[in-house]
C-alpha cells in the first residue's frame, strides 16, 4: 500500500474524531446526547492487507474484503445502519457473510439487525468440497456473555430485538475463523471492558480490531454492570501488546483499529497501558493508605492525562473513571 494515501486519510481520521466528541457518543454509562445522525458521514480508511476502518457517530466499524464476501467488526449504532452498508457498497457488491461483535454495547451492536439482515450466511467449506448460501442474514459471532446480555430468560424482556443477538458464541479463550484467504483470530479478554469483549485479529494483513478495551479519546470506560475492572483492562493491553510488532522506528507494523479514535499502531497502545498503569498504582497507594472517595479525587491521580483523556462532563467523566478504579481496588483490598 501507498503510504502517501495512508498519511492524508490518517489526518482526515483526526479532523472526523475532532468533529465527535466523547461525551456525544452513546455509550451504556450515559447521559450524553447523541449527535445528529442525519449529518453525520461515514468515512472510510484503508489500513492495510484488505482490512478498512470505517468511521462514523458511534464505534468504529472494522470490515475486511475478498473474494469470500465481506466481514464486519461491530456495526455502530443503529441509525448509522443505511450509510454504513452504502459505504461497504461503493467498495464491494459481495455479501455481507459475518459480523464479530467485540462485546454488547449499543454503539457497538446496535446495527447488528438491520445490517445482519441484509446479509447472507454462508454453509460448507472445510472437508465438504461444497459452499453454498443458506439464509437471509449474515453470521454473527460474539463470546457467549455478549449473547447473555443481549437476550433475556423467559418471560422478561431482552435487551436488544433477538434478529441483533449473536448467532454462533463461543466460551473459550479463542475462535478462529479463515475467511477471505486470511486467518482470523477471535481472542476473548476476560473482565477487561466488560466480561464479553474480544479482540479480533487479521493475520495476514497484521490488523487487530480492539474494541473498547483501547481507545484515543477517553480513559476506559469500565462497566462494572457488566463485570467490567481496572485490572482486566490492562491485562487485555498486555495481550495486544503480545500481539502487534512495529516497524521501522516502532511506526506502522501491526496497526490497531481502536473502539473510538484513530487509528494507532503499538506505540499508541503501550502508552495507553502504561498511563493506566501508572493510574492504576497511584490509587492502589491511596486505598492502602485508607484515603476515601473523595479524598482521592482531591489527589487528582489522573492529573497529568486529564488533558488528553479526560472530560467533566458527558457520559463518562474523569471522576467517574477514578470512582470506577477506586471502587475495583478498594473491593480487591
Amino acid at each position: 500500500m501507498n503510504p502517501k494515501p495512508l498519511v492524508l486519510l490518517v489526518g482526515m481520521l483526526a479532523v472526523v474524531g475532532a468533529r465527535l466528541p466523547a461525551q456525544q457518543r452513546p455509550a451504556p454509562a450515559g447521559g450524553g446526547q447523541p449527535p445528529n445522525f442525519a449529518n453525520v458521514e461515514v468515512h472510510v480508511l484503508p489500513v492495510q492487507g484488505n482490512v478498512y476502518m470505517l468511521v462514523g457517530a458511534g464505534g468504529n466499524v472494522t470490515l475486511q474484503i475478498g473474494e469470500d464476501g465481506v466481514l464486519l467488526v461491530d456495526t455502530s449504532v443503529a441509525e448509522m445502519s443505511d450509510k454504513i452498508v452504502a459505504a461497504i457498497r461503493k467498495l464491494t457488491d459481495k455479501p455481507i457473510r459475518y459480523i464479530i461483535n467485540t462485546h454488547a454495547h449499543p454503539d457497538h451492536v446496535g446495527g447488528n439487525q438491520i445490517i445482519g439482515r441484509q446479509g447472507i450466511t454462508i454453509a460448507g467449506g472445510g472437508n465438504t468440497g461444497f459452499v453454498s448460501d443458506i439464509g437471509v442474514g449474515a453470521a454473527i459471532l460474539a463470546h457467549e456473555n455478549v449473547l447473555n446480555q443481549m437476550s433475556a430468560p423467559t418471560g422478561r424482556q431482552a435487551a436488544y430485538p433477538s434478529a441483533a443477538w449473536p448467532t454462533d458464541t463461543f466460551f473459550t479463550k479463542r475462535k478462529d475463523l479463515f475467511f477471505n484467504g486470511e486467518a482470523i483470530e477471535i481472542l476473548h479478554q476476560p473482565n477487561a471492558h466488560t466480561d464479553g469483549d474480544v479482540f479480533v485479529f487479521f493475520r495476514r494483513s497484521d490488523v487487530v480490531s480492539a474494541g473498547d478495551i483501547f481507545g484515543t479519546e477517553t480513559f476506559p470506560v469500565i462497566d462494572h454492570m457488566r463485570n467490567g475492572s481496572i485490572n482486566g483492562i490492562i491485562d487485555a493491553l498486555n495481550r495486544l501488546l503480545d500481539i502487534t510488532i512495529p516497524k521501522d522506528k516502532q511506526e506502522g507494523g501491526t496497526y490497531v483499529i481502536p473502539g473510538h479514535g484513530r487509528l494507532t499502531d503499538e506505540a499508541d497502545v503501550l502508552e495507553y497501558r502504561d498511563m493506566l498503569t501508572i493510574i492504576r498504582d497511584r490509587v492502589q497507594d491511596m486505598v492502602k493508605k485508607g484515603m476515601t472517595l473523595e479524598q482521592v479525587k482531591a489527589a487528582k491521580p489522573t492529573l497529568d492525562y486529564d488533558a488528553r483523556y479526560g472530560a467533566t462532563s458527558g457520559f463518562w467523566t474523569t471522576e467517574m473513571f477514578i470512582q470506577a478504579v477506586y471502587d475495583d481496588l478498594r473491593k480487591k483490598s
